[in-house]
């Protein structure tokens, strides 16, 4: 379930989409209604962060293309484990 997410810095392309994305946070829910969680929560690129307005929530199902993998290491492991074993309970 969490193993398949993308890492944080990760750029897409969303089915659809003209502007790249760049993850900046995984399994994040949404602000109006608590139960929705997302796959991802990401910025345009290259602008970066540029006020709430510009956060993007979306899930792995609609991105189209990876245009870039985001940094992972031995850190990010740890932290989809710990996800995966609480999801569990």
């Amino acid at each position: 379930m969490f193993k398949n997410l993308l890492p944080i810095g990760t750029i897409v392309l969303l089915k659809g989409g003209i502007r790249k994305l760049m993850i900046t946070g995984i399994k994040v829910a949404s602000t109006e209604n608590q139960d929705r969680v997302y796959d991802y929560i990401g910025v345009l690129y290259p602008e970066g962060f540029m006020g709430e307005q510009g956060n993007f929530m979306f899930n792995h199902s609609e991105i189209n293309d990876v245009i870039y993998m985001g940094y992972t290491n031995p850190e990010r492991d740890d932290f989809i484990n710990f996800l995966e074993e609480q999801s569990d309970k």
